[in-house]
């Protein structure tokens, strides 16, 4: 049995917006862009399936687009919080099987999640902290935020690491991490050994608390 293609709409084309729209669309989604400004809608319905200008806060509006009939439904309205909070809970009404919104702030994603939001995202923080961690050393290749207090750390293996294998390293009991991965050559082995060696081009991809990952960093990349 061929299963139905998942459908998205994306409510506001900001940049966020419209990067989620576009990816969508190009991983071969079909996808309804809504904005309110006429000129992003051009824009926009030169990359998703169907385009609309409409007020997101007008609930007939929402309504006559269908809008319940979506698998999941994007609120990337950008600085207007007021607008924001008010569309979630229309489409919360409406019965949207799945709501992922955008959040400025901590206190805005709070109120989100109890108006109803399937999933908060912060893009802005979370793209403050990767840069971030950028900073710190070019090693780094991303910083992925699983929750509050988990976070997964994928780095290009310092050469303080190199020739040494994870028994020698002693990751995890030093700094309370787990190496869930290596990149290697291209391939990626899930379930590293204690004897795996690391080479020169290996990705090390490292799951465990904010705080512990911190202290691997700073040990590997603090003054060098």
């Amino acid at each position: 049995m061929v299963m139905a293609k998942k459908q998205y709409a994306v409510i506001g084309m900001g940049r966020f917006g419209s990067s989620v729209a576009a990816t969508l669309s190009n991983l071969g989604f079909d996808v309804l862009a809504i904005d309110s400004s006429e000129q992003r809608i051009q824009e926009a319905s030169h990359f998703v399936t169907h385009a609309v200008s409409a007020d997101s806060t007008d609930e007939e509006a929402l309504r006559a687009l269908g809008i319940r009939n979506f698998d999941v439904v994007v609120v990337a309205i950008g600085q207007d919080i007021q607008a924001s909070i008010l569309t979630t809970l229309i489409l919360k009404d409406l019965g949207v099987p799945r709501l992922i919104v955008k959040a400025q702030t901590e206190l805005h994603g709070k109120v989100l999640s109890k108006i109803g939001a399937d999933k908060v995202v912060y893009p802005e923080r979370d793209m403050g902290m990767r840069v971030a961690h950028h900073l710190i050393s070019p090693n780094i290749v991303d910083f992925i935020e699983l929750s509050e207090d988990y976070s997964i750390l994928e780095l290009h293996a310092p050469s303080q690491m190199v020739g040494r294998n994870l028994k020698q390293l002693d990751i995890r009991p030093k700094f309370r991490c787990n190496v869930m991965a290596i990149k290697s050559n291209g391939q990626m082995n899930i379930s590293p050994l204690a004897e795996d060696v690391i080479h020169s081009e290996d990705v090390l991809v490292i799951v465990g608390k904010n705080d512990d990952l911190a202290s691997l960093e700073r040990a590997y990349f603090d003054g060098r």
